[in-house]
């Protein structure tokens, strides 16, 4: 039968410098997607891949093989090596991987609770793997009903209140440095990170930003937007001399800042502090930068602190949100189970039209002597006929299956009609409903599982 797995590292399993070489880029997403696509034990697969996170999913008949595929092409496509892998990797199965892409896409796995960009990075994710190919019935259901989830948490409770983004916590960390008014922040990238930093430092009072990118054109449209200014990375060790605060979110593979350039950067303002936010995986700013003297150097890891704090009274609102995601893990579970027993249903209801073709095809020496109306009249009356007598046993069926006694049910069922033995239904994949839940396995790691089934260190 169909199973769903799926394994990653994330915030709560390694550090950033773990995460930014299991990174995937759009480039190597694709790569990943069509290798598992190419893979005979896989039927389905997707990636996901943000600043917090790189997850692959998959749908396969055996779940062993299917987690030694995904691990495989994760070592194969980025950069991050197997003792790495190994410590920091978890693995969630059926129900459970839904569950946690449900909490994933409502933004409760988020190391900003309530976060609202990761939605469209989930959204980004099935149509990746509808581009290229390798999505399915099974995980598009799942990453849909995820969305779904995502945006009930969203609407029915104030899981998102104050900041809700990678973009917003790291403007109130710059605000915390000191006044904004009348300083000037330089921005890397030109993304919509980018553009909800600019706007975000621009409500507190900032004098001007600048975003730089390696496509001037597209900084300048961005920043034209809000008034700011657009330049090339051409202009970027001038534009370090000059700004109070730099704050980076490019998706560049390689550094975009080195020791070496800040540190001359810093010759031409001695004493003159320099705040620097680098919120990009991987990262665009040298570790190194943050030994340099007036330079305060912060990545996405340092942003706990401020994430912390934005918890404060929400985690009430946290509970309810995970009640609803609850009751969507239990609606799925009935479609997944319910989907089980339609092959069943189907046979039989193909049995059902053989029998009854054939049995007109030999009372057809008698329809010469009735008119076309009395043919489709009679032809209306069987299928009335079937109709009503296979309806209750199928309702039956997949009511029984929803409710979990689906490898009884269904072998029984096969049995009944004559649709062939257990063994047979097995090999159709009728075999069973999903379980409702595995727990999440941490190789290597000293990691439990909390009621949610989320990683919790031991």
């Amino acid at each position: 039968m169909a199973r769903i797995v799926s394994i990653g590292l994330s915030h709560k399993t390694a550090p950033v410098e773990q995460r930014e070489k299991a990174s995937l880029s759009g480039n190597s997403a694709r790569s990943v997607l069509r290798g598992l696509g190419s893979d005979p034990q896989l039927r389905e697969s997707a990636a996901l891949s943000t600043c917090n996170r790189t997850e692959l999913y998959a749908v396969a008949d055996s779940l062993g093989r299917a987690e030694e595929a995904l691990r495989r092409a994760l070592l194969e496509h980025s950069r991050i090596e197997l003792p790495q892998l190994d410590c920091a990797l978890y693995v969630h199965r059926d129900t459970s991987a839904a569950r946690h892409l449900f909490r994933v896409a409502s933004g409760l796995d988020s190391m900003v609770l309530g976060e609202s960009e990761i939605q469209g990075q989930v959204r980004a994710a099935l149509e990746l793997a509808s581009q290229e190919g390798t999505l399915g019935p099974l995980l598009e259901r799942t990453f849909r009903q995820a969305l779904e989830a995502g945006r009930r948490v969203r609407r029915e409770t104030r899981v998102g209140a104050r900041a809700t983004s990678v973009a917003s916590v790291a403007v109130e960390l710059a605000a915390g440095s000191g006044d904004l008014r009348g300083r000037r922040a330089l921005l890397l990238g030109a993304g919509d990170v980018a553009e909800a930093t600019a706007r975000a430092l621009l409500g507190r009072g900032l004098l001007e930003v600048i975003v730089a990118n390696r496509t001037v054109a597209t900084a300048r449209a961005v920043a034209g937007r809000f008034g700011g200014q657009g330049v090339g990375f051409d202009r970027l060790q001038a534009e370090l001399r000059a700004a109070d605060i730099v704050i980076s979110s490019t998706d560049a593979p390689h550094r975009i800042v080195s020791h070496v350039q800040m540190s001359e950067a810093m010759a031409f303002r001695p004493g003159r502090p320099l705040l620097v936010i680098d919120i990009a995986v991987p990262r665009d700013i040298d570790a190194a930068v943050g030994r340099l003297q007036a330079v305060t150097l912060y990545d996405i890891d340092d942003m706990e602190r401020v994430v912390e704090e934005n918890l404060n009274g929400r985690r009430q609102e946290a509970e309810r949100a995970e009640q609803l995601v609850r009751s969507e893990v239990v609606r799925f579970q009935r479609w997944w189970r319910g989907s089980h027993a339609a092959p069943a249903v189907r046979a039989l209801w193909a049995r059902a039209e053989h029998v009854r073709q054939t049995e007109l095809s030999r009372a057809s020496a008698h329809w010469e002597s009735l008119s076309p109306a009395d043919r489709g009249r009679l032809d209306a009356l069987t299928r009335s006929l079937v109709k009503r007598l296979l309806h209750e046993p199928t309702a039956a069926l997949r009511r029984a299956v929803e409710g979990g006694d689906g490898l009884g049910e269904i072998e029984s069922f096969c049995r009944l009609f004559g649709l062939g033995d257990g063994a047979a239904a097995r090999g159709r994949g009728w075999d069973r409903p999903p379980p409702t839940a595995e727990p999440v396995r941490a190789r290597g790691g000293a990691h439990q599982t909390d009621k949610n089934g989320a990683l919790r260190d031991a």
